[in-house]
């Protein structure tokens, strides 16, 4: 289990350090790709930045919408292949969770320039961080609701 949670934490920090954890070195080095072009592309460091220092206006601005879309399934689909890798995903249904946690921040990415909460643009990083809880309840959900409809 101590290894399971530690591939899901490297993988959040970058999802190519898992796979790599996890000796897939072939399948590391094409995420670090992926994960290179994808954020050079979007600008998503720079997204970042201007999030975390309130210029979110400037931030949707710089976005790169058709590059950043593609990172939230990049991000949950490397996440679910280090924890598969690890010795994870054994239960049933185990990959709907991510599956729905890709789906869910994607949609917060595109949304995100005119979305507002309580009269409040959160802009592509806050408002895809914020689609991770609803994403996770909604998966974990339908994940229930397959196995019951499967037993």
């Amino acid at each position: 289990m101590e290894r399971k949670i530690e591939v899901l934490l490297w993988s959040i920090a970058l999802p190519s350090f898992s796979q790599l954890l996890n000796g897939k070195y072939i399948k590391g080095i094409i995420f670090i790709f992926l994960e290179f072009i994808i954020n050079i592309y979007s600008n998503f460091n720079e997204i970042i930045l201007m999030s975390f220092n309130g210029n979110i206006h400037q931030a949707i601005e710089t976005a790169n919408y058709q590059w950043l879309m593609f990172y939230p399934c990049l991000y949950f689909f490397g996440m679910w292949d280090a924890f598969k890798d690890a010795g994870g995903g054994k239960i049933k249904f185990s990959f709907v969770p991510f599956v729905f946690l890709a789906y869910f921040v994607t949609l917060g990415c595109i949304y995100s320039p005119k979305f507002k909460l309580f009269g409040i643009v959160l802009g592509p990083v806050w408002l895809s961080l914020i689609s991770v809880i609803p994403g996770f309840i909604i998966g974990m959900v339908f994940r229930k609701i397959l196995l019951f409809i499967t037993r």
